[in-house]
């Protein structure tokens, strides 16, 4: 009888397994369609996947969507430097780029302003070169500059990245190595590594960043520009996670969407619509700066509560 008992326990087993091979559960939980075995065995209502799960547009989609929105972490807008990373001006001073006198008088003009990067301020006064301020910011990333023309680096291989984060987050993708399937991004004023691993995670490959000078930086997304016809949408000020679910729900709906991605970069929210054959449409949700959540009406709440 215990014999027998096993192996009844293990064809349990295996039935459970292959029924959910050939009627996988989908959806919400509290979706009917995801509980019914009729609607399961029948697929006929369209689907769409995101996070490893399938969802029905029409039902259980645009409550899934507010869900991940209020689960999103908030890093926005922080790419500040390690508390070890050595200043950039001690960095100059200690190549002697610079005079301490010389630092002195670019952190004066940079307190009296209230703003401004070190950097650019040093520029401004005519202490060091664009290419100088890059090299130490290299240094101080542990990372390499790019030299030469950007454009003639293979860009129109690389897989799409929204144009306007690319404008926001001052970088640009550089180079896509297929064989590693290996994406090389520059940065223009230190290295986002929360940014570097959305986009590994929104286009399924390995990032390696390096350093740019700002003006070959701004020249490239311009060309970029001119050259790449972006399929990308931008929302802004939106009242709450639920309107901007029902707009990805809109957009995924009017495309015949096969699958959904979302990631966080910095102040934005990136969502990948794949559609299959044709090239995936973008749409961002560029969220309010810090200091403008409290005098903002409530803008995805859940979403901009301070990280701890």
């Amino acid at each position: 009888m215990g014999p027998a008992k096993v192996h009844l326990a293990d064809w349990g087993l295996s039935a459970r397994a292959l029924w959910e091979r050939l009627a996988p559960r989908r959806g919400h939980r509290d979706c009917p369609h995801a509980q019914s075995v009729w609607h399961r065995l029948r697929g006929q209502r369209p689907l769409v996947r995101m996070h490893g799960s399938q969802y029905c547009i029409a039902q259980c989609l645009e409550r899934a969507l507010t869900e991940a929105l209020g689960r999103g972490r908030t890093a926005a807008g922080r790419a500040l430097p390690a508390a070890h990373r050595i200043p950039l001006g001690l960095m100059l001073l200690s190549r002697q780029q610079l005079t301490v006198e010389q630092l002195r008088a670019a952190l004066e003009a940079q307190q009296a302003a209230g703003c401004g990067r070190i950097g650019e301020w040093m520029q401004r006064l005519g202490l060091v070169t664009e290419q100088q301020v890059t090299a130490a910011l290299a240094r101080q990333w542990s990372c390499p500059v790019l030299r030469g023309d950007p454009t003639q680096m293979g860009s129109d291989r690389v897989p799409e990245i929204p144009l306007s984060l690319l404008q926001s987050l001052r970088m640009a993708p550089i180079n896509f190595v297929e064989s590693t399937s290996t994406l090389h991004i520059a940065f223009a004023e230190g290295i986002d590594y929360t940014v570097l691993y959305a986009i590994e995670q929104m286009l399924g490959c390995r990032t390696d960043p390096c350093l740019i000078a700002p003006s070959v930086l701004a020249e490239h997304l311009r060309k970029l520009a001119e050259r790449h016809a972006h399929s990308e949408f931008v929302f802004d000020r939106l009242a709450d996670a639920g309107e901007f679910a029902r707009i990805i729900r809109s957009y995924a709906t009017r495309v015949a969407a096969s699958e959904i991605r979302m990631g966080q970069c910095g102040r934005h929210i990136w969502v990948r619509l794949e559609r299959l054959p044709q090239s995936p449409m973008n749409l961002v949700l560029t969220l309010p700066a810090p200091s403008e959540w409290k005098a903002s009406r409530p803008v995805l709440a859940s979403v901009l509560a301070p990280a701890v």
